[in-house]
């Protein structure tokens, strides 16, 4: 199964509804109404639906075979942390404790984020130089994945987590 998991604090908001924790924030919802004099698509208001960024990803091979099967949570960096393991998996070929293990990076519109301590200080100094605004920080993403090999499956985690 793969899963992704945001919500907020530790147990969300504490209440269960059908098996499920609800969030507790209503961070993924514009905290203005208004910018620049114009309504804000996705402010808080009745009716809306909050802005999300789950993946939890099933990847299948040429013959429709299930390959492989990963999640996170982490907010709105989660689409950052599937992807880059999918390029690692399916592009560089990487087995998936290799392919969790990698230092996390990503950009949400703004400054490109990179894990600090773990993303190579020689690539941070090369961002920079093309003019990347970089900012440093923890990047705890609690990835899973499990691949199909020929003799069964493999799984990793995030060894950070």
């Amino acid at each position: 199964m793969a899963l992704t998991s945001s919500i907020e604090s530790a147990f969300g908001s504490r209440i269960q509804v059908d098996g499920y924790l609800l969030n507790n924030q209503l961070t993924d919802f514009s905290l203005t109404a208004e910018r620049d004099g114009r309504r804000v698509a996705n402010r808080l208001e009745p009716g809306k639906r909050p802005l999300s960024s789950m993946a939890p990803t099933f990847i299948f091979d040429a013959a429709g075979q299930l390959h492989a099967v990963l999640g996170s949570p982490g907010g709105s960096r989660i689409i950052n942390y599937v992807a880059r393991t999918i390029v690692s998996v399916l592009d560089s070929g990487l087995d998936p404790a290799s392919a969790i293990a990698m230092p996390h990076v990503g950009n949400r519109n703004g400054a490109t984020e990179i894990e600090r301590g773990r993303f190579p200080e020689d690539v941070a100094k090369e961002l920079e130089r093309r003019g990347h605004e970089l900012q440093r920080g923890d990047m705890t993403s609690g990835l899973n994945l499990i691949v199909r090999h020929a003799n069964g499956w493999i799984g990793a985690a995030d060894p950070a987590s």
